[in-house]
């Protein structure tokens, strides 16, 4: 459910019994294409949606910071000093917006203590990036209060910074920088290597085409999943290749790969590098205004990722080919895999067929019903009030 800024601002009166100075929201994102390359220093093409976290804040006299959510029983409270605050120190959901605090201060800016009251909208555990979502709202907020005037290239890095080492997830920077510099019909390519990013044309619905999520409802962790152990290998791949990651590979590189990479390792490799020429191509689909051309490398992709890469699961797997089946024109996981969606590109007039068989297909299968909505791209995190 999504409440209205002056439903949260009564909510967080009710916690905290004192007003909020003001509301910042944050979209999740879907990952169109370009999985696994971002801590490979490659290219990934994400782009904000309309489902979003939205935080209510007040600045506190005090170091202390106060966090409560929606989600969470009304006396879960977590209180937490920030002059005493160490790396990995909190666990659970409230890590990723204290992280957040923290990671500020490891940067080079002092915040003040806050009292924060999380809603989100973005499905947890579904591949789109909830987590970015939360860190992104508060470090607007923590931004905005503390009057740091942080750049919000460098609150992507912060927000990157507060996950991998408060929460312990060795992700990279697309998923904070789909929440920060996406723009409504538009996806971001970004460049992980370098950070630079440019926003790329993706009118669907210009097109008479939609991009439906297919939340499989199969929820993963990355911190507990083999996220951890697939980045270990795509690291000894660069290693043994002798480069300081796997983008400085191209396509061209993969025969010498095969020959000095064991074979588990070489298909690692091999997924990361054709993933970066996918996202290429995408790119140059879309600059040319041919979105339904993209189809094509949304099947290539899912293939890499479940033979080369190993993350698909049995029902992101029945997702995309029951999608295809039904008339999509692509599809393939989408986020960290291990569970979480799919998404299928689709002709709107096709979109209710499609959802049908899907459906249809998990309840044939005896699985949880998935849960099954179309996104458009939409603008990216910003004050809300």
């Amino acid at each position: 459910m999504r409440r209205t800024p002056l439903e949260l601002s009564h909510l967080f009166t009710e916690r905290t019994g004192r007003e909020p100075d003001g509301l910042w929201s944050a979209p999740g994102r879907v990952n169109l294409i370009g999985e696994h390359t971002d801590y490979n220093g490659g290219f990934v093409l994400p782009f904000a949606i309309e489902q979003s976290t939205t935080v209510a804040a007040a600045v506190r006299k005090d170091r202390l910071v106060r966090v409560a959510s929606t989600l969470a029983p009304d006396d879960a409270l977590v209180t937490v000093d920030l002059d005493s605050l160490e790396e990995g120190a909190v666990q659970g959901w409230a890590a990723y917006p204290i992280g957040v605090l923290w990671a500020m201060g490891q940067r080079g800016y002092r915040c003040p203590g806050l009292d924060l009251l999380v809603d989100s909208t973005v499905p947890i555990g579904a591949g789109l990036s909830s987590s970015a979502a939360l860190e992104c709202a508060v470090a607007l907020a923590a931004n905005d209060l503390s009057g740091a005037g942080i750049p919000r290239r460098e609150l992507v890095i912060i927000g990157q910074l507060a996950e991998n080492l408060m929460v312990g997830a060795p992700t990279g920077i697309m998923d904070q920088a789909a929440s920060l510099l996406g723009d409504a019909g538009h996806a971001v390519f970004l460049d992980c290597r370098s950070g630079d990013a440019r926003l790329v044309p993706l009118e669907l619905d210009a097109a008479g085409l939609v991009l439906l999520v297919i939340d499989t409802r199969v929820t993963h962790e990355h911190a507990t999943s083999g996220y951890a152990a697939r980045r270990r290998s795509c690291e000894l791949g660069a290693e043994l290749m002798s480069v300081p990651s796997l983008r400085e590979l191209a396509v061209g590189d993969l025969a010498e790969a095969a020959g000095l990479l064991d074979e588990e390792i070489f298909r690692r490799v091999r997924h990361v590098v054709t993933e970066n020429a996918r996202v290429q191509d995408a790119v140059d689909v879309l600059d040319r205004g041919r979105p339904a051309d993209l189809g094509p490398l949304l099947v290539a992709s899912h293939a890499s990722m479940r033979d080369d890469f190993g993350i698909s699961t049995a029902e992101l797997d029945l997702a995309v080919d029951t999608a295809l089946e039904a008339g999509a024109l692509g599809a393939r996981l989408t986020g960290g895999g291990f569970g979480g969606a799919a998404i299928a590109l689709a002709r709107v007039d096709d979109a209710p067929t499609i959802r049908a068989a899907v459906e249809q297909a998990f309840a044939t299968a005896a699985l949880a019903a998935p849960v099954v909505f179309g996104v458009l791209p939409g603008a990216g995190a910003a004050r809300v009030a």
